[in-house]
């Protein structure tokens, strides 16, 4: 079994960074295709970024391209999410998440594991 575990979100100003961890326990991150989504007050979770199992190839959704970069620490089994360049858009609860199969990786029915959440919000 895979618990996943959310740090790192926080209050910051239009065009700040900050970076989210997902620390995984019980299985290796290496072993899953791995992915970011967020939900705002009122809205659908949607995806943000995955990657996969090879830790090389990524995918983002274009509301956060060239701004957000997810990776993977495999000594430290954990995942994060570089978030720069922030929009007031941005803000939203932000959750990990890990799937067996990389196949539909920004679909949330994918995924098999999620953390329980980090608020970012980012005022402008």
């Amino acid at each position: 079994q895979l618990q996943l575990v959310e740090s790192g979100g926080g209050f910051v100003q239009a065009g700040g960074s900050l970076r989210l961890s997902c620390v995984a326990s019980g299985r290796a991150l290496s072993d899953f295709a791995l992915g970011w989504f967020r939900q705002a007050p009122g809205k659908e979770r949607e995806f943000v970024a995955a990657l996969a199992w090879s830790g090389r190839s990524t995918l983002y959704a274009d509301s956060v391209k060239g701004r957000f970069t997810i990776s993977r620490d495999n000594d430290k089994n954990t995942l994060y999410l570089q978030m720069d360049s922030l929009k007031p858009e941005d803000t939203a609860v932000y959750y990990c998440a890990a799937a067996y199969s990389v196949y539909g990786i920004s679909q949330r029915s994918t995924y098999n594991y999620w953390g329980q959440g980090t608020q970012v919000t980012v005022s402008s």
